[in-house]
């Protein structure tokens, strides 16, 4: 009898064991699925930030005396710039540098509507486009990041994997929100 005993408590701890190896291994599929949404959120945010200094251009040429602006798109890109190459920057940090040049390049698209002829320039509607396709990039990344986030943040709060979660350390992932400025509509005056 103690022999079948014996067995059970060895198949059981086997069981157990097996149970946390499969959500250790799970836990740690969906924190890496997390950083690599956000590395994917990173290169397209990288390249609309390399594009930007040529629509700017191109708008000056048309629009100069709207500098405040083109200013305004400079400085928002460069704190982008900025919180992309901190090591220490939080998503939440960089979602708001993000953001402001969310909003600024609302405010330019806004301010080159009211020039017909830099609305029919090529290279204007090149960039437009190509901007255009890396904002869709971006939105698609920042929603697939935002699911894995949703998932790991589930997983580590669910009974038995909290367990596990604790036992290892595992700790909530921030999501990528747009902030409050983002959701309002741009305000320009001519």
């Amino acid at each position: 009898m103690g022999y079948v005993i014996g067995i059970i408590v060895i198949v059981l701890v086997v069981i157990v064991l097996l149970w946390g190896v499969a959500a250790y291994n799970s836990l740690v599929t969906l924190r890496n699925r997390v950083g690599n949404g956000w590395a994917q959120i990173d290169v397209q945010l990288k390249q609309r930030a390399d594009l930007i200094p040529n629509l700017v251009e191109t708008v000056k040429g048309y629009a100069g005396h709207e500098s405040t602006v083109l200013t305004e798109v400079t400085r928002a890109r460069a704190g982008a710039v900025a919180a992309a190459n901190d090591p220490n920057a939080t998503a939440v940090q960089r979602a708001t540098a993000e953001n402001a040049l969310s909003r600024a390049l609302v405010d330019l698209r806004a301010t080159a509507e009211a020039y017909p002829d830099l609305k029919a320039n090529q290279n204007f509607l090149d960039l437009q486009s190509q901007l255009s396709g890396i904002e869709q990039k971006i939105a698609y990344a920042r929603q697939f990041y935002n699911d894995v986030v949703l998932k790991l943040n589930t997983a580590i709060e669910k009974f038995p994997t909290v367990i596990i979660a604790g036992m290892f350390h595992f700790e909530h992932a921030q999501y990528f929100q747009a902030d409050e400025g983002a959701r309002q509509a741009p305000q320009v005056k001519f």
